[in-house]
C-alpha cells in the first residue's frame, strides 16, 4: 500500500513525498532521490547515518576531509561505497588548514579561555567550506553530519553552512526525534549495523573519544568525564611525556614576515613550505613533550566539559610569535590587539569564523601584523618552548635608549615632570579621602 501524503521528515522540504507502509505501524518517508552530502568519518555513527539517510530515499554522497588525521582513507572510502554511498569525496585540506586557518589564528595569538589553542574549532570551518564545494559540484540541496546535540561541532558546522550557502538545508540526525527514538545508544547502533551488514570495528571501544588533525589531538568523554580522572600515559599520541622527552635541549629559530611563520631553522636545515614547516614544528614538539594541557572549559551551549589536548607545533609557533611582537609591535597597538584576541578566540570556538565580526577582526589583526618581521630563537626542552633570543628589521627596541649605562637620546630630568603629571589624580584622591577621615 502506498499513497501520496504530506510528509515533513526532511527539514525545509516543500510539497509532497511518497509515504510507504513498511510495517504494521511504521511509516517511512522517502526523499525521492534528493542529494545529500554527509560528513563521513567511517565510524559507527556516520556509517549508520549514511544507511539511515538512504532508507529515507536520499542519494548520499560521503565527504571526508583530510585535515591531517592518521586514517586509512581508502578503507573509509570502500566502507562508504559498500554501505551504499553514491560517491565518496576524500579532500586533502592540510595545506589550506595551515595557511587559511592555523596561521591567521597564530597571528591573533588565539587562545580560548586563556588555555585552549582551538585545534578542533579551527578545523571545522575548513571542513565545512570544502563540504559546500562538494555539494555545489554534485548539485546537492542537503548537508548532514553526525555531531551530537550537546556539543560544539554541530554549531560550528551549521553556522559555516548558513553563512556561506544559506539556501542549503541541514539534516542533523542526532537532533531528530525519529532518529533518537530509534537509536538510544551504542547498542542500538551496533544492532542496526548487524541488520544491514555494515562492517564495524571489532576492537573494544576506546574509553574516551578522540579528534585529530594537524593542529592538535583532543580527548574527551568516557572516563575523562570525571574531571579528577588522571589521563593514562598511553593515551597521548602526538607528544612524548616530558619525563621521557629528549634529554638534551634543542635550539630552533622561527622567521616571521608580517606575523606569518615563513621559515624554520634547525640543525638539520631550513624549512620554508608552510605545510612542511608546521609538520616540522609538530615533530619538534613531539620530541620535547611540548603542548599538553588538561582543562575544564565552557562550551558555547552552556555546558562545562573536560578536554585534554596536545598541540605541539602550535605551542612552539605561538610562543615565538608573541616574542617577536614584543620587539616589533607598538605598545598601544599591542594593548588594543590584546583586547581583541579573546574575542577572536571566542568567535572561533563558537563557530563564527565566517561572520562580519570575524572579517572586521581579521582586518584588524592583519593591520597589527604589518611590521611583525624578524626571527626568534627558542630553547626546546622537557615540555617548554622558551624564547632565548630575537631580532627584527622593524625592531622598536633601542639598546642605547634602554641601557642603564648609556644616556642616549633621553634626558632623565624629564622624568620628574612625567611623574608629577601622572601623580595629579593620585594626590587629589588622597586629599578627598583625608577630608572624609579615610
Amino acid at each position: 500500500m502506498a499513497g501520496i501524503e504530506s510528509c515533513h521528515m526532511s527539514p525545509g522540504e516543500q510539497g509532497y513525498k511518497i509515504k510507504k507502509v513498511i510495517g504494521p505501524h511504521l511509516l517511512q518517508c522517502t526523499a525521492m532521490n534528493e542529494k545529500v552530502v554527509l560528513a563521513y568519518s567511517g565510524g559507527l555513527d556516520t556509517s549508520c547515518i549514511l544507511r539511515w539517510l538512504m532508507e529515507r530515499g536520499y542519494d548520499v554522497y560521503a565527504y571526508v576531509g583530510d585535515v591531517g588525521q592518521k586514517e586509512d582513507f581508502e578503507a573509509v572510502k570502500e566502507k562508504a561505497l559498500a554501505i551504499g554511498a553514491k560517491e565518496v569525496f576524500v579532500e586533502n585540506l592540510q595545506r589550506e588548514l595551515v595557511t587559511d586557518f592555523i596561521f591567521p589564528s597564530i597571528k591573533a595569538n588565539a587562545l580560548y579561555e586563556g588555555r585552549y589553542l582551538l585545534g578542533t574549532s579551527i578545523a571545522r570551518p575548513c571542513i565545512a567550506r570544502s563540504m559546500l564545494e562538494v555539494a555545489d559540484r554534485v548539485g546537492a540541496r542537503y548537508l548532514s553530519h553526525g555531531a551530537t546535540g550537546k556539543g560544539n561541532d554541530q554549531v560550528r558546522f551549521e553556522l559555516a553552512f548558513h553563512a556561506l550557502s544559506p539556501d542549503l538545508e541541514v539534516i542533523a540526525p542526532w537532533r531528530m526525534k525519529e532518529f533518537l527514538d530509534r537509536f538510544k545508544g551504542r547498542t542500538d547502533l551496533m544492532n542496526y549495523c548487524a541488520e544491514h551488514n555494515i562492517p564495524v570495528d571489532a576492537s573494544p571501544k576506546s574509553p574516551y573519544s578522540m579528534d585529530e588533525n594537524l593542529y592538535h589531538i583532543s580527548y574527551e568523554s568516557g572516563v575523562l568525564e570525571d574531571p579528577d580522572h588522571h589521563p593514562e600515559k598511553e593515551m597521548y599520541r602526538m607528544t612524548l611525556d616530558p619525563v621521557d622527552a629528549a634529554d638534551k635541549p634543542e635550539l630552533v629559530t622561527v622567521v616571521f614576515d608580517d606575523g606569518v611563520p615563513v621559515c624554520l631553522k634547525t640543525e638539520q636545515g631550513e624549512v620554508t613550505d608552510p605545510l612542511e614547516l608546521f609538520k616540522a614544528c609538530n615533530e619538534l614538539g613531539r620530541k620535547h613533550g611540548i603542548g599538553r594541557i588538561d582543562i575544564v572549559e565552557n562550551r558555547f551551549i552552556g555546558i562545562k566539559s573536560r578536554g585534554v589536548y596536545e598541540s605541539p607545533g602550535a605551542t612552539i609557533l605561538r610562543e615565538a610569535h608573541m616574542d617577536i611582537e614584543g620587539i616589533a609591535m607598538d605598545r598601544e597597538v599591542m594593548r588594543l590587539r590584546d583586547m581583541l584576541s579573546p574575542k577572536f578566540s571566542e568567535l572561533v570556538y563558537n563557530g563564527f569564523w565566517f561572520s562580519p565580526e570575524m572579517e572586521f577582526l581579521m582586518a584588524a589583526m592583519d593591520k597589527a601584523q604589518e611590521a611583525i618581521d624578524g626571527e626568534v630563537t627558542l630553547r626546546l626542552y622537557r615540555g617548554r618552548a622558551l624564547p632565548v633570543g630575537r631580532n627584527s628589521p622593524s625592531s622598536l627596541y633601542n639598546q642605547d635608549l634602554a641601557s642603564m649605562e648609556i644616556e642616549g637620546d633621553f634626558d632623565p630630568r624629564h622624568s620628574e615632570g612625567f611623574i608629577r603629571i601622572n601623580s595629579i589624580r593620585l594626590r587629589a584622591h588622597r586629599a578627598i579621602m583625608n577630608t572624609r577621615g579615610r
